[in-house]
């Protein structure tokens, strides 16, 4: 009966992801960007996600919460044309809301800690004004099918019928896997469900096991998921995972930081956030069309983000260094 239930499960997330999938054409201008454009590049997309890594690993925040966040953030991102300044703000307040939703009340992070210890230079309103922004423009409450959702009830699935390997699958692996895969936004173009298969079907031919192959292709056949589409998502991930691995990719700690704060490192965070209000934040809608966004520049330029250092999808080491890295200053009382 648990097996007839996951396969339900399944069925009913497979045909409500289309409605959490960014818009194609909105991803098509993003990708399209240049550096320096007044459109959010790519590269300024992964950078923010990587910086979401960071910060989720920082407070000890679910891979729940990073996905939500990040998914998020890819729909809005390719829904409303926001310019580079507003991108700080808008995936802080993806991971505000995220976290409200999947964390418990008790380990939520208040808004203007989250600011400070994001480095980022607008105010709890700015904060509250994107969030509501954004849950407006994507209609949305308490849930999101993402392909986590996908990549749970397949490992379930395949413990429910290969009990005798039950340690050969690591979830926790395959979530930072996952993790690894979003932080390119080509990946945003795949649907939850075949990237999730990508995955686990990359960690069963690891662990070389027919039982679970066999498994797998049944969740295929179930979804009706053609051999060509997997097929190219399958590479793609077997590539991503291979940088991953390399000696030269920077992975950040996925330990949670215990600082012990004095009195006077807490007053230099505090006097950080010194900053006027953002002006109203425009909500123009992406059209289909190259056109620029004339909106007005409502983020301070002196605005940084926190792995504006680091590479990106094709320049070098794309996952971030720890936090405590940037945040090193203010740790010296």
């Amino acid at each position: 009966m648990d097996a007839v239930r996951l396969m339900k499960e399944l069925r009913t997330n497979h045909e409500q992801e289309v409605l959490y999938l960014p818009k194609e054409t909105g991803l098509m201008l993003i990708e399209s960007a240049a550096e320096g454009d007044s459109r959010i590049s790519a590269r300024g997309r992964d950078v923010a996600v990587e910086d979401l890594w960071s910060l989720t690993s920082f407070f000890g925040y679910s891979t729940h919460t990073f996905v939500l966040a990040v998914n998020l953030l890819d729909r809005f991102l390719a829904l409303i044309k926001a310019q580079p300044k507003h991108l700080s703000c808008v995936s802080l307040s993806c991971l505000h809301m995220a976290a409200r939703v999947t964390e418990e009340e008790c380990n939520l992070t208040p808004a203007d800690e989250l600011i400070r210890i994001g480095q980022c230079r607008f105010t709890v309103s700015d904060l509250c004004r994107m969030e509501k922004i954004i849950a407006d423009k994507l209609r949305f409450k308490s849930r999101a099918v993402t392909a986590l959702t996908f990549l749970h009830l397949y490992h379930q699935i395949a413990l429910s019928h290969a009990t005798h390997r039950k340690d050969s699958l690591s979830l926790e692996k395959l979530e930072v896997q996952l993790k690894a895969c979003l932080c390119r936004i080509s990946f945003s173009r795949a649907k939850p469900s075949v990237l999730a298969l990508s995955l686990l079907k990359q960690e069963i031919q690891a662990v070389r096991s027919e039982d679970l192959l066999e498994i797998a292709s049944h969740i295929q056949r179930h979804l009706k998921i053609p051999d060509s589409y997997l097929q190219l998502w399958s590479e793609r991930v077997a590539r991503c995972l291979s940088d991953y691995a390399s000696p030269e990719c920077s992975k950040p700690d996925h330990r949670k930081l215990q600082w012990v704060v004095s009195r006077r490192t807490a007053q230099n965070l505090h006097s950080h956030r010194s900053v006027p209000e953002l002006p109203t934040i425009p909500e123009d809608c992406w059209d289909e069309s190259e056109s620029e966004d004339s909106s007005e520049d409502v983020m301070s330029s002196g605005e940084e983000s926190l792995s504006s250092s680091l590479g990106s999808d094709a320049e070098g080491p794309y996952f971030p260094l720890h936090l405590q890295q940037r945040l090193r200053p203010y740790l010296t009382a």
